[in-house]
């Protein structure tokens, strides 16, 4: 990416659109995000598709202004006057660029976007894209001609994009994601001698891409072998009754936990030793991220930006994605040697610590705006 330029005559005024807020990875980002924006050098506004839900409210930022559309479908004839809403406002606060994520926001914002003359409109990609029809990406190469540029969270996820979607190279901007390291700094290590594993978690959604139910398999593979050892999965989704099924087939009711949403994840991660992120499809995953922060020993498939973040596997196990073998071996090679996991979460610690705190996001994130709006200036 190009050196920012100067100072510009104000913060560039960035409108972030997305369908709602959620707990889940890329809300959560884009939430750090705005609240650790320096207003000096952009001002935040949010833009939610609908957002009408108590969860999403709650999640509304305080020093951020917040416009709910109330888009309920985009086939609904009430559409056009939720599209003339967004117009109004996108040109009322002179946004100097407009930045879109997941596919009803994209479709309905990029082409009002463009029609009121928004300088730069931004696409945003944080997964490899494994949802895709060919719907989708006969939609995103028609998108193209109306984006000034894409964020992508990972190489994975902007080579994925390239192949799919086929817009000019330069156009799509790998930015990586950040996590806050001030909440995992009171987690202590793990004792390498005096204290044995006996806890494997997850921090996931409750959803089939997250091959919960391979760990499971695993789980039951590993449980004879290590009878005092449990595991927990810190999150909520569409598929608790499968899962919670798939736990009492192979027994393991009494040791396999689904403890739904987890306000508080350093201190999840903290009664923890091992971390798992069983995965069949991702972008750069802010579990892995949470994962190494905590300091924790981490075994994760080798899909998105997972090797990347492991360092090639100094730092964590990688493991084909779907192989409930390899996944058993490598869980069960740090439950039985805890020295081996301790020293894989010191490391992991340290690389969280130097190449991915949320204040280098933020960075990274503020001199691509301020690049984006001068060039545009210009």
């Amino acid at each position: 990416m190009n050196t920012p330029p100067g100072p510009l005559p104000r913060p560039v005024r960035v409108c972030f659109l997305i369908d709602e807020l959620a707990t889940a990875g890329t809300e959560t980002q884009l939430l750090a995000l705005i609240r650790s924006l320096d207003r000096c050098r952009v001002s935040p506004y949010l833009c939610l598709l609908r957002g009408e839900s108590a969860t999403s409210r709650a999640l509304e930022p305080d020093d951020c202004p917040v416009l709910r559309l109330g888009v309920r479908s985009l086939h609904s004839p009430a559409m056009l006057a939720r599209a003339w809403r967004l117009a109004r406002f996108l040109r009322r606060e002179r946004i100097d660029v407009l930045q879109v994520y997941f596919p009803d926001s994209t479709y309905f914002g990029v082409p009002i976007g463009w029609l009121v003359g928004v300088p730069a409109i931004v696409r945003t990609r944080n997964n490899v894209g494994h949802w895709l029809t060919p719907l989708h990406r006969r939609l995103g190469r028609l998108l193209n001609v109306f984006t000034t540029a894409t964020v992508a969270n990972c190489e994975a996820a902007r080579q994925a994009l390239l192949e799919a979607e086929r817009p000019q190279a330069r156009s799509v901007v790998v930015l990586e994601n950040g996590v806050d390291l001030s909440g995992f700094d009171v987690i202590p290590a793990l004792d390498e001698q005096n204290r044995p594993v006996r806890c494997v978690g997850a921090v996931a959604n409750l959803r089939q891409v997250k091959g919960l139910d391979i760990l499971i398999e695993a789980s039951s593979r590993l449980a004879a072998a290590h009878p005092d050892v449990t595991f927990e999965v810190a999150g909520e989704g569409p598929e608790r009754d499968a899962l919670q099924q798939f736990i009492a087939e192979r027994g393991l009711q009494a040791r396999f936990r689904l403890r739904g949403s987890v306000a508080d994840i350093p201190r999840f991660l903290s009664e923890i030793d091992v971390a798992v992120l069983p995965s069949r499809a991702e972008g750069m995953s802010n579990a892995v991220l949470e994962y190494m922060a905590a300091g924790r020993a981490v075994v994760a498939t080798d899909v998105g930006a997972n090797r990347r973040l492991l360092a090639d596997g100094a730092c964590g196990l990688l493991v084909a994605p779907g192989n409930v073998v390899e996944l058993a071996a490598a869980i069960g090679r740090l439950l039985d040697d805890a020295g081996l996991a301790y020293r894989l979460g010191e490391v992991a610690r340290q690389r969280a610590r130097e190449q991915f705190s949320r204040e280098t996001m933020v960075h990274r994130f503020e001199d691509f705006y301020v690049t984006l709006a001068g060039r545009r200036a210009a």
